[in-house]
């Protein structure tokens, strides 16, 4: 009885080692077996692990790809345009065994402020050797990629691998907005004034073309006219000619009778003596016998 009773507290003891030197990883992270603080084992793999209680602990680190933004950073390009810029990383913690070397008890949380350190240092250099342009430009794939490999050798130092960065925004700092927007109008109304001016150049060129063209056709028309007219007076004459030849008698009697209807129109009054040469007509033998 004395034995038993002196037992069930050692099985006690021993189920407690037992358990507590028995540690589980899943697939989402990575651990390490620490002895005062010194790596002694590195479990990768999910499963079940073995540690000596008491005298050895276990640090787990996140196996997943992690995300960091980084905070607004202003940058000056090639050009002297200040930009500011937002990017994200994303990352995994490749070598546990060195990424406990490099930030000790810091843990994730310390390597995450290193690796912002890296990018804002790499993302510098990198859109300072370029224009303002090629960074607001949609085409800036390459440019994140240089960011990117630039900042793989040192993360990999601190146990990590890069994946990507990202640019996700790069604005102008709110100080050179107005002088911004202000060169970018006068830009456009220089456009607008070069369009402008281009535009009346077109209309005096095609309203020339239309006045040499309408002066064209009025002289072309006047000088048919004057032909046609030509013609027809011709043609009269012809006619008066041959109509005085066929019979000078009887023309005489009409000429005479047109300019006496022109001359004494209903509403006319003339005052003539008798002897004047305008009855020269009348008073000749062919009038008289016409009378």
């Amino acid at each position: 009885m004395q034995k038993s009773a002196l037992l069930i507290p050692v099985v006690v003891i021993a189920a407690v080692v037992a358990i507590s030197s028995v540690f589980i990883v899943d697939e989402r992270e990575k651990a390490l077996v620490l002895q005062f603080g010194q790596i002694v084992k590195v479990k990768e793999d999910p499963g079940v692990g073995f540690k000596i209680p008491l005298i050895q602990n276990v640090v787990r680190y996140d196996d997943r790809i992690l995300s960091r933004d980084l905070d607004p950073l202003e940058v000056t390009p090639s050009d002297d345009r200040r930009l500011v810029v937002d990017a994200f990383a994303r990352y995994r913690i490749a070598d546990v065994e060195r990424f406990r070397q490099a930030v000790g008890d810091g843990g994730e949380e310390a390597a995450a402020r290193r690796l912002d350190s890296i990018l804002r240092a790499k993302t510098r250099e990198i859109l300072g050797s370029v224009t303002s342009n090629d960074i607001l430009s949609t085409d800036r794939a390459g440019l994140m990629l240089r960011i990117r490999n630039g900042a793989i050798s040192e993360a990999n130092a601190l146990g990590l691998q890069v994946i990507d960065v990202r640019l996700k925004r790069t604005d102008l700092p709110p100080e050179n907005l107005n002088a911004t927007y202000e060169r970018m109008k006068a830009e456009r109304e220089r456009e607008a004034a070069d369009e402008i001016a281009r535009g009346n150049e077109a209309a005096l060129r095609v309203t020339a073309t239309a006045d040499r063209t309408v002066v064209e056709l009025v002289s072309e028309s006047q000088r048919q006219a004057e032909i046609t007219r030509g013609e027809a007076d011709a043609e009269r004459n012809k006619i008066f000619a041959e109509a005085f030849g066929a019979d000078p008698e009887f023309f005489e009697f009409y000429r005479s009778m047109t300019a006496y209807s022109r001359a004494l129109g209903s509403n006319s009054s003339m005052v003539l003596s008798p002897d004047n040469e305008f009855f020269n007509y009348l008073k000749s033998d062919q009038g008289a016998a016409s009378q």
